[in-house]
């Protein structure tokens, strides 16, 4: 079962990893901030559009959001 706790630390990594804020990936991904905030605190799931947004705002391909999230969620196992 995909963790919706691992996706948002997942996000967050790669968000503060490139220095943006919450707001500049909010906006370029066309989400409301408080939206984005709710799943990197893993208290929203992303729907695979969203995630695919915010992927593209921080100038990330979603499948190596992907990756990483499968590969954090075989160290929790």
């Amino acid at each position: 079962m995909l963790d919706p706790k691992i996706v948002g630390k997942v996000i967050q990594q790669f968000r503060e990893e490139r220095g943006l804020s919450q707001e500049v990936v909010s906006g370029f991904a066309d989400i409301g901030r408080t939206h984005l905030s709710a799943i990197e605190r893993g208290a929203r799931k992303p729907t695979l559009e969203t995630f695919y947004r915010i992927g593209e705002a921080m100038r990330v391909k979603p499948s190596v959001l992907l990756t990483e999230i499968e590969r954090q969620m075989k160290l929790e196992l």
